[in-house]
């Protein structure tokens, strides 16, 4: 009976002491250890990949932001500020109780199926509402009304399709340069800038594939429109 105590007691101060070690090894040590590597080798991943602007955070570099108006009385969603450069289409998870679109805790698709609105895989005219085609075609007919200016108009074959779907999280910070260039004449106009100008902007902005070869071309919304900011200031 006296060794079976000893033993049931040996063996509870072994798997404590096992818990303690492995608590504080996994617990305590590993986590300080990955976060000192973190900070010192990748401060700026580590913390977000913050984006700074005159000497404060204004985003991170992950993330997509909107670029609107303020709401006019009447109003369930804003009209984009046309001076600025303007993102993919938030259709992401469309609006919660919590926080609404590019202001998301979550992230997310829309779920719709590709052909969701098609006849025979093709966009009717006037596709059902709240349909893909609906939402691609009524993003279409908004990127050529707003970046169609005087001396510069936009066709409906002329609009990427980055310009009228959201990504997969609803929150890309990117587009495409092609969709960059479309808004070019645009922003100038709005902003009183040379349209050379603003055309160089976006070929600064422009960062290539990965590697050389890994994913696509691409432009950092939120960069850019800091560097028209810039541009705007020096005018």
């Amino acid at each position: 009976m006296n060794n079976s105590v000893t033993n049931t007691v040996r063996l509870l101060g072994a798997g404590l002491r096992a818990l303690l070690v492995l608590t504080l090894v996994t617990g305590v040590i590993y986590p300080l250890v990955v976060t000192g590597v973190a900070q010192a080798l990748f401060n700026n991943k580590a913390n977000g990949s913050e984006i700074k602007a005159d000497g404060r955070v204004v985003g991170s570099s992950l993330i997509g932001q909107s670029y609107n108006l303020p709401l006019k009385k009447g109003q369930t969603s804003a009209d984009p500020d046309l001076k600025w450069f303007q993102g993919r289409p938030q259709n992401g998870l469309g609006t919660n109780t919590v926080n609404t679109r590019y202001s998301l805790i979550l992230s997310g698709a829309t779920n719709l199926a590709a052909d969701s609105g098609a006849v025979k895989g093709v966009c009717p005219a006037q596709p059902a509402d709240k349909t893909l085609c609906a939402q691609v075609l009524a993003a279409r007919d908004a990127v050529v009304k707003d970046n169609s200016v005087p001396g510069y108009t936009v066709r409906p074959s002329d609009v990427p399709a980055d310009a009228v779907t959201s990504s997969g999280s609803g929150l890309d910070p990117a587009i495409s340069p092609e969709y960059a260039e479309l808004q070019v004449h645009r922003v100038a106009a709005k902003n009183g800038l040379s349209v050379a100008a603003v055309d160089k902007l976006v070929k600064d902005q422009t960062q290539g594939r990965t590697l050389g070869f890994i994913g696509e071309p691409q432009v950092n919304v939120l960069e850019l429109n800091i560097a028209l900011k810039d541009l705007v200031a020096k005018k």
